[in-house]
C-alpha cells in the first residue's frame, strides 16, 4: 500500500491537468465544428465545446470544407494492398468462345459500316471500319486508331473495393461491354 500513498490534492492535480491539456472542439453559432487543426480554431471565440469531432458532428455540425474534403478522399491504405492492372485479368476477354474478344465485339457493334477483319474466314481481329468519336465528331477507319476505354476507371473502382471481389468479378467487370466508352 505504500506506493499508492498519494495525497488527495496531489491526486486531483493530476486529475486537473489531464483534463485541461485535452482539446476541445468549437462548434459556432453557424454549426461548423473546429477541431484544433482548423486554421479557424484560434479565432473561434463565441462557441459550443465538444470532448470530440465526432461528438460535435453528432450534435448537428459539420467540418469546414477544407477538413472535410481532407477526411473524404479514399486511401490505399485501407485497402490490402495497391491497385493493380492485372488483378482484373489478362485484357480483353473472349467470354463467349467465338475468337472475337470484348475490344473487336465492341469495335463491331459500334461500327456504321461492316468491318473488315484481319483474317476472312476466323473473322477474329477487326481491321478496319467506320466509327465516329462521340469527342471529336472525327471519323475514324483504321480499328488501331480507335481509343476503347472503361467508362469506371479499374483503379477508381479497386479503390472504392473492386480488392474485395472475387477474381471472376473483376474480370466480368473489366470485359463488360456496357462499361465502356465508345471510339475517341
Amino acid at each position: 500500500m505504500k506506493y499508492f500513498q498519494y495525497s488527495p490534492l496531489a491526486l486531483m492535480l493530476l486529475i486537473i491537468s489531464g483534463v485541461a491539456t485535452a482539446e476541445m472542439v468549437k462548434k459556432t453559432s453557424s454549426g461548423i465544428c473546429h477541431p484544433p487543426a482548423s486554421s479557424y480554431y484560434e479565432r473561434t471565440e463565441n462557441f459550443r465545446p465538444f470532448d470530440s469531432v465526432e461528438a460535435c458532428l453528432v450534435s448537428g455540425g459539420r467540418l469546414p470544407k477544407r477538413l472535410a474534403q481532407k477526411q473524404s478522399k479514399p486511401s490505399m491504405k485501407d485497402n490490402p494492398k495497391s491497385y493493380d492492372r492485372s488483378a482484373f485479368g489478362r485484357g480483353w476477354d473472349d467470354a463467349d468462345g467465338d475468337c472475337q474478344d470484348t475490344r473487336a465485339e465492341l469495335l463491331s457493334a459500334q461500327s456504321t459500316t461492316e468491318v473488315r477483319f484481319a483474317n476472312d474466314g476466323e473473322r477474329c481481329r477487326v481491321i478496319s471500319g467506320r466509327w465516329i468519336s462521340p469527342f471529336t465528331g472525327n471519323v475514324i477507319q483504321n480499328s488501331d486508331d480507335v481509343e476503347i476505354d472503361h467508362v469506371v476507371a479499374l483503379k477508381w473502382a479497386w479503390e472504392r473495393g473492386a480488392w474485395q471481389w472475387s477474381d471472376n468479378k473483376r474480370e466480368r467487370f473489366a470485359n463488360d461491354t456496357v462499361a465502356y466508352s465508345g471510339p475517341s
